[in-house]
């Protein structure tokens, strides 16, 4: 049994047809992770312990806290006993707006928003996208297909989620995983933003796939990465729903090998 990096050998019983056996499994690794501005913390999240960098990057242009990825001029990441720390250091523009509205969060697995001190300080995007891609039901077919093949920490561990960035023929180009969905898209947003992948020449010629549900939180990070096509394996949420049909966003959930629902803008959607 193989494992890969995020993920941990653990001895387990295993009780099956009235027998029980010894064997190692393979689980995947979970950490506390720190992000710092400045010197100054600002979240602890919940995440595997792969591809930092890209989900410090992503994490900070997702929530606002930079503007491009020139923004920020340093990263360094430290382990400790505690856990993961990411030290950034981003420009004084970024960070005197930070201090401004500045909140305490602390994220688990699974939730977007914990933390948020109050219903004001939630940050709902407002302004529609503006890339334009259009992609094919034969497309996201092909992509559904493809996404197993691509995630090796969940073959081995069945506990992580991806979000991959395709092509408009549904070949998977990036994909990333983390135990969080959240982390996931910030890990793969950040490695689009350093392969210089954030512009609209490469946003319409592709679209947006996560093994997960479409919260509204995946709504928000596709707007903030000015993605026009998201497709989710599981269902959506209602916020989820309304918030892309304001953004202008194409949101597709239950997508199989041969099947997916379009909530929102099916414009986008072409020949079979």
């Amino acid at each position: 049994m193989s494992k890969c990096l995020g993920s941990k050998k653990h001895s387990v019983n295993v009780w099956s047809g009235k027998k029980i056996s010894e064997r190692d499994d393979i689980v995947a690794e979970e950490y506390p992770i720190a992000l710092v501005f400045n010197g100054i913390s600002h979240a602890v999240m919940m995440g595997s312990p792969n591809d930092l960098e890209s989900f410090s990057i992503g994490f900070s242009l997702n929530e606002g806290i930079v503007n491009s990825i020139e923004d920020i001029h340093d990263i360094e990441i430290k382990q400790s006993d505690a856990g993961l720390e990411i030290s950034l250091r981003i420009s004084n523009q970024c960070f005197a707006d930070l201090k401004d509205r500045r909140r305490s969060l602390v994220g688990r697995t699974g939730c977007g928003i914990c933390g948020t001190e109050s219903l004001e300080k939630l940050r709902i995007p407002t302004e529609p996208i503006s890339s334009e891609a259009n992609v094919s039901h034969s497309a996201i077919n092909n992509a559904v297909r493809q996404l197993r093949k691509y995630q090796p920490l969940q073959e081995i561990t069945g506990s992580v989620h991806g979000a991959a960035w395709c092509s408009k023929k549904g070949e998977i180009i990036e994909l990333l995983e983390d135990v969080g969905r959240h982390n996931a898209l910030d890990k793969l947003i950040g490695t689009l933003a350093i392969k210089k992948m954030l512009v609209e020449e490469h946003l319409n010629n592709g679209f947006l796939l996560v093994s997960s549900r479409a919260s509204y939180e995946m709504v928000q990070k596709a707007s903030a990465a000015n993605i026009s096509v998201l497709v989710a394996v599981s269902a959506p949420t209602t916020l989820a729903i309304d918030m892309a049909d304001s953004l202008g966003i194409t949101l597709i959930g239950f997508a199989r090998e041969t099947r997916h629902v379009c909530y929102s803008h099916m414009r986008r959607l072409g020949s079979l």
